[in-house]
């Protein structure tokens, strides 16, 4: 996760000398309901940028109803019983009408085999209908359209494997607006074009996954490489969970994850804490304090051999090679991220110069330190693109003896030392906003219990030896923690099996 992020923190690391001097610009304070507030004071231009991260994100789907935290992304902005209806009283009993008849529905699909294919129709066209009918009193985009008449920009949010993001800015002079905004929409939210933005979501996991060479291999490695654990399931949601969707599901978890000890918020920019407690108290204490969600408790068994898929596609040939790996906690985190950049980052790396440049084995070789997540044992993912003419076995048992000299020859102090400068200094030019700021505060909150993390990690890079990249290499790079996933040519018809 911390490379990624690194270019989003360089910049405030040229500003900011040490850890005391940029302390003193932030400020930090939890309601007593649980809803936690970073905010950090950026006073050279008029804008503040806000960033809601809830702890849920697909790894909390339910069994049967993936894809479900990826709908509140899709439901973010809909609005409240006073912002995007035409005519609240009416469409509330629209929307009860809409939900009463799926019940009739599903009870009598329910009956399964016994279940009457006439009455499932009539059932069906009725809900159609009754959709219809609820979606007349919906004011479009009228919650975006307050945002852009005040002055904001940048609305959207962002679903992961382990957070939902919501974030966008506002002038300095409309920040009470925000408040005003955001805590209406969790105090109050109302779930009004559900079964429309449901299809939404079931045309994007078409394009992304189904309809995407990459998307589809990089699901069927997830599903091989994680026998037990919800990583296995992937950030997109399966079709026919997506398909069957219900509000009163999306209201059960959002009684259970979107809960104020479970959602964090930053803000970044012209604004004074003083100011931001007074409206935080005001707009956002009214929250009821709930319970905190469940763990995920599943520990995915120890791997003991090689895993390997093959996913038939007519695309160029593609291989993903995945090592298990321990979890962002473990002491030898910054390690994988040292290996990452010294085997794949960019065209001085090992594999770029070995199997890109020299043996034109590849048009990529890239990897990932932790993939799909970090929270949880992972994989540290390498991804090959064959050049034309050059296969898919090549490809693999190239990466391999790279890989076995890699761990055979201890890394040289001047590449160690470039990775380092590249972690510090390298990504200086890639960000400076408030937005990204206002994000990092919250990404390492969230995920390390301290935004202050955001410093500790780059020391903990600076602090990896020589021996530790060998011996990482050494005991994670093994045959048995392998998984493979490629792409293959379809069989002919008729080709022998």
């Amino acid at each position: 996760m911390k490379f990624c992020v690194f270019a989003l923190l360089a910049p405030l690391l040229a500003q900011a000398q040490n850890l005391k001097e940029f302390e003193k610009k932030v400020t930090e304070f939890t309601l007593a309901n649980g809803l936690h507030f970073i905010v950090i004071e950026r006073h050279e231009a008029p804008v503040v940028s806000f960033n809601t991260l809830v702890k849920a994100g697909a790894l909390n789907d339910p069994a049967g109803q993936t894809g479900l935290a990826h709908m509140f992304e899709h439901m973010a902005f809909k609005g409240t019983p006073y912002i995007g209806s035409k005519n609240w009283p009416e469409e509330k009993k629209a929307l009860d009408e809409v939900e009463q008849t799926y019940a009739r529905l599903e009870e009598e699909r329910r009956k399964d085999i016994r279940a009457d294919p006439k009455k499932v129709a009539s059932l069906e066209i009725l809900l159609k209908a009754a959709v219809e009918k609820a979606n007349l009193y919906v004011d479009p985009n009228a919650y975006p359209r307050i945002i852009e008449e005040n002055g904001g920009v940048g609305l959207n949010a962002g679903t992961g494997l382990e957070s939902t993001n919501y974030y966008y800015n506002f002038p300095a002079n409309r920040i009470e607006l925000w408040f005003l905004l955001e805590s209406q929409r969790f105090l109050t939210p109302v779930f009004r074009e559900f079964y429309k933005e449901r299809d939404v979501v079931r045309e994007e996991r078409r394009m992304r996954i189904e309809s995407n060479p990459q998307g589809k291999l990089m699901e069927a490695l997830l599903g091989t490489a994680f026998l037990a654990h919800p990583y296995r399931q992937g950030p997109a949601g399966w079709a026919s969970d997506i398909e069957n969707l219900r509000v009163s599901e999306a209201e059960k978890f959002y009684q259970t994850y979107y809960v104020p000890g479970n959602i964090t918020i930053g803000i970044a920019g012209d604004v004074k804490p003083s100011e931001a407690r007074r409206l935080a108290d005001k707009y956002f204490s009214p929250l009821p304090a709930r319970p905190l969600p469940p763990l995920i408790t599943t520990v995915e068994p120890e791997q003991e051999g090689v895993k390997r898929v093959d996913v038939e596609s007519p695309s160029q040939p593609l291989v993903f090679v995945g090592y298990k790996r321990p979890d962002q906690y473990d002491k030898d985190d910054p390690v994988f991220d040292v290996i990452t950049t010294i085997l794949a980052g960019g065209r001085t790396s090992v594999l770029y110069k070995d199997m890109v440049r020299d043996k034109k084995l590849a048009v990529a070789a890239v990897s990932a330190p932790n993939y799909p997540g970090g929270k949880y044992p992972n994989l540290f993912l390498f991804f090959l693109v064959p050049a034309i003419g050059k296969t898919i076995e090549e490809n693999e048992k190239e990466l391999y003896d790279a890989l076995e000299r890699f761990k055979a020859e201890k890394v040289d102090d001047a590449t160690l030392a470039r990775v380092k400068t590249k972690a510090r200094a390298g990504l200086i030019h890639q960000l400076d906003s408030n937005s990204g700021l206002a994000s990092l505060l919250n990404i390492f909150y969230a995920g390390f219990g301290d935004w202050r993390k955001m410093f500790t990690a780059l020391d903990d890079v600076n602090k990896v030896t020589v021996a530790d990249v060998q011996r990482v290499a050494q005991k994670y790079f093994i045959a048995s923690g392998r998984t493979v996933a490629v792409t293959l040519a379809p069989k002919r018809q008729g080709a022998a099996q």
